[in-house]
């Protein structure tokens, strides 16, 4: 990412580098110039992508287009190189698709009064924005003369609207009964298809009608004959090309591949299990070239097949298997070696690209694969990333250590924990990996080690549907997932808390497990090491369970006390030490702040209550200034509340977030001591003065609440 001005901290630069961040001034003439008002995005660490619905490739650059959150990623897999556009209403995109000649994107969002968005692809800003839909977009199209998109609504919204799109005007409209999953449109643009529940649509365009008449005409539509598969869920459906232009193929989530004829009949059917020694119950996307039907199933398979019989022709190799060591894979014949009785992810979209002959395949664990099938019976790898498939609840700067040889990871890594049940560690920088145990792997460029924390391989798949439906909730266990994170000053440990209040300890050179207890009845919320400059090695553990643990490193992790004052929810513990004293500070969701003091004995250390203050309103977050007279706290209200660490009585008040909406989910002061970060749930971030309280700078790029760190 690149920042304009020389005086801004570096730490504020790395904050400024989060994912899907965009920078504005707040107000003209602010006093702060040195402060960048253009920030160009370097790394979105995600992916959200529905189906294939989700995933497009520009036929004439190889560009590929994904969603992450609202963003989307505009990735080139030959250079390896990424660029996004940021959609400014913070709605989730849900269904993307290019223009014919690569020059427009148009994408659906979900949410009330959703809007179908055109997008310049060179330029990355907007060009239409075209609003009908109430309820959701489940998937757009493009018709091949870039004349008109066609938007398909979620299932309550049930509306399937042809736009005029640079007159901005919807020339025909129907109403669908089913639940839409895809749509495609014919060679020669005279008509499209809707595939979903039960549902094989074929809508025909008058063009001579819809370009004299300025109203809404209605839509004429007929369903396929599907005879005895009437009853199927039709999960993707693609139009033919070249010498099958009449055709229409489709796949049904039981494992079909379907071929209509241009009388709309249901010409043939084949199997996609049983076809090899692999067997295949679920096809969820499926993309058509002149020479290939490609099929993406369940268990990360993809199959091809000849468009002119519908013969098969070969199963492309599958991704990484669940609960890989990435670490390990480093030479390529590790990813084709098999493991026996291994899990794969979904395949869930797929993309083709007939320049290179590249095919881009996502996954349901969130990963994506870019595979060279110029000679079907080689397939190679040309590009892959990881990712969490789940909400991300932390995240953590690995500290810089004074001795390099003593560090563990390399400088400016950091690591997450997620719901998917893993903590993972990032490096974005392109030099090799310090220390023996860590090397550059062949499955992802930044992603250099996942610790799995037991062998529950089922979350680390996203169980949500096309058109923002879930899987099974029966399948998967609610509490789930790594809830926080923290790293040793000195580097050497991690330590993470789960949603069942288990405790990890793990030895970061090693990466072996070197402690887990069940420290508390609920999740952990918040863990925090003290500062060396405290003179103490402590680590304190916060969680739902109103009760606050203290442990002492230096020990074995041996336990010293256990504080039980809080009367609900701990959000946040810190140390400090002021005024020659060691401090403890904690606040929660009973709108109380405790400080508490050190007092050394010969079995350790105890801390006492100095001081408890109660506000009216729930506290979410804290953190330390690095003089540690101070301590900030994020509020319900949006207001940022500056406190007196020695005496706790408050200093000061200031708004927290420009908005009149949501509450502050984190605050984060930076290493100087001159700026706060805030997150607010109303998905924008804001840089303040600390002194004065007053705005510097807000982002925005995420769809959801976002964390912080520094």
């Amino acid at each position: 990412m690149a920042v304009e001005g020389s005086t801004i901290t570096s730490r504020i630069k790395n904050l400024l580098r989060s994912p899907s961040i965009k920078l504005r001034r707040s107000k003209p003439g602010n006093r702060r110039e040195d402060l960048s008002s253009k920030v160009t995005l370097e790394k979105v660490l995600g992916i959200t992508v529905s189906g294939g619905r989700g995933l497009a490739c520009d036929p004439r650059s190889g560009l590929v287009a994904y969603p992450a959150g609202c963003v989307v990623v505009l990735f080139n897999p030959r250079k390896h190189k990424q660029h996004h556009i940021l959609n400014s209403s913070r709605k989730t995109i849900t269904a993307l698709a290019f223009s014919p000649d690569g020059k427009y994107l148009v994408t659906g969002e979900s949410g009330h009064m959703p809007a179908v968005r055109v997008w310049d692809v060179a330029e990355r800003s907007q060009v239409a924005e075209l609003q009908e839909h109430k309820y959701g977009v489940a998937c757009v199209a493009f018709s091949p003369s870039a004349k008109y998109i066609v938007s398909v609504g979620y299932q309550h919204d049930m509306i399937v609207n042809v736009w005029a799109w640079k007159k901005n005007i919807v020339v025909a409209s129907n109403k669908v009964s089913s639940r839409v999953t895809a749509v495609s449109f014919s060679e020669d643009c005279s008509y499209f298809v809707t595939a979903g529940n039960r549902h094989i649509k074929f809508w025909y365009l008058d063009d001579s009608k819809t370009s004299k008449v300025n109203a809404t005409v209605p839509l004429l539509g007929r369903s396929g004959l599907l005879g005895e598969l009437r009853n199927n869920l039709f999960t993707d459906v693609a139009c033919g090309r070249g010498k099958k232009a009449d055709s229409t193929f489709c796949i049904t989530s039981s494992g079909l591949l379907c071929e209509f004829s241009d009388r709309r009949l249901l010409d043939k059917w084949v199997e996609l299990r049983n076809t090899d020694s692999f067997t295949t119950t679920v096809a969820h996307c499926i993309s058509v070239s002149q020479d290939y039907i490609f099929c993406g199933c369940a268990d990360g398979t993809v199959r091809l097949f000849n468009p002119s019989n519908l013969h098969f022709l070969t199963t492309l190799p599958r991704p990484h298997a669940l609960g890989t060591d990435i670490a390990s894979v480093t030479e390529a014949s590790r990813l084709f070696s098999g493991v026996a009785n291994a899990k794969y992810p979904d395949t869930i979209a797929l993309t083709y690209d007939p320049a290179n002959q590249w095919l881009s395949c996502v996954y349901n664990d969130h990963s994506i694969y870019v595979w060279d099938v110029r000679d079907p019976k080689k397939v190679g790898k040309v590009y892959s990333a990881l990712y969490h498939s789940s909400c991300v609840w932390s995240v953590e700067v690995y500290p810089e250590v004074k001795d390099s040889n003593q560090a563990c990871l390399p400088p400016s890594s950091f690591i997450t924990c997620s719901s998917d049940n893993t903590i993972r560690l990032w490096n974005t920088e392109s030099s090799g990996v310090h220390g023996s145990t860590l090397h550059r792997n062949i499955l992802s460029n930044d992603l250099i080690k996942i610790i799995y924390v037991d062998g529950n391989t089922q979350a680390l798949l996203d169980t949500e549907l096309p058109g923002g439906e879930k899987a099974d909730a029966s399948l998967m266990d609610p509490r789930v997932g790594i809830r926080s994170v923290c790293v040793s000053p000195n580097g050497q440990h991690l330590a993470s808390g789960d949603r069942m209040g288990t405790l990890r300890v793990h030895e970061l050179h090693s990466l072996s497990e070197m402690l887990k207890v069940e420290a508390h009845d609920s999740e952990i919320l918040c863990l925090e090491y003290s500062k060396p400059d405290t003179g103490l090695k402590l680590l304190a553990s916060a969680s739902r369970d109103r009760l606050i643990h203290v442990l002492d490193a230096g020990r074995e992790y041996s336990l010293q006390q256990t504080l039980d004052e809080h009367s609900s929810a701990i959000t946040a513990v810190k140390f400090a030490a002021s005024d020659g004293q060691v401090r403890m500070i904690s606040c929660g969701a009973d709108k109380s702040i405790y400080f508490r003091t050190a007092q050394k004995s010969g079995d350790g250390v105890q801390f006492t209550r100095t001081h408890h203050v109660v506000r009216k309103t729930t506290l979410y977050d804290m953190d330390v200034e690095p003089s540690w007279k101070y301590t900030a706290i994020g509020c319900q209200d949006r207001n940022v509340r500056i406190f007196n660490i020695s005496s706790g009585k408050q200093k000061k008040l200031f708004k927290g977030s420009q908005g009149e909406d949501g509450t502050l989910i984190k605050v984060q002061t930076d290493p100087s001591g001159i700026y706060i970060a805030t997150s607010c749930s109303d998905k924008n971030l804001s840089i303040f003065d600390f002194s004065s309280g007053e705005c510097v700078a807000t982002m925005f790029g995420h769809s959801g609440e976002c964390i912080l760190n520094t």
